[in-house]
């Protein structure tokens, strides 16, 4: 993955316009308290993360497309290639989609956000400059 990229914006979970601040409050999708709350403006460039009321529904349709790829990929590949008994398949879906909600929902609003938000280099080398100083500082600060 490059940076630059939207897939490095998505993996990484960072601001699409800068790819240096976090998106999430919380790395952790497991951390179910948090695991929704977003930042409301990127660290370092200042992209507010907080759209229009409702802006974020439109990534349930991305969610949507997540969890149907994930239980097609699962049957074609156990039903269909590996002749597994359809009913176990099954079994294991249903758990492995409950236990994946946290990060598909988390990927489907970064993906929705990359769809409206272009990388911007120059805002990128601005931001890694920021991030720079603030590191300093804070390294500075504690010793």
């Amino acid at each position: 993955m490059f940076k630059g990229s939207k897939l490095y914006s998505i993996a990484t979970n960072t601001c699409p316009r800068c790819q240096e601040g976090a998106f999430f409050k919380t790395n952790n999708p497991y951390d179910l308290k948090d695991f929704d709350k977003i930042n409301p403006t990127c660290t370092y460039c200042g992209e507010s993360f907080q759209r229009e009321p409702g802006f974020y529904i439109g990534a349930m349709y991305i969610s949507y497309a997540l969890s149907v790829a994930l239980v097609i990929t699962a049957f074609v590949g156990f039903v269909i290639i590996f002749d597994f008994d359809i009913e176990y398949v099954l079994a294991g879906l249903i758990p492995a989609i409950i236990i994946l909600l946290p990060v598909l929902f988390r990927t489907a609003r970064i993906i929705w956000l990359n769809i409206f938000v272009k990388y911007d280099p120059e805002r990128a080398e601005q931001a890694r400059q920021k991030k720079k100083e603030l590191h300093f500082h804070r390294s500075s600060v504690s010793e």
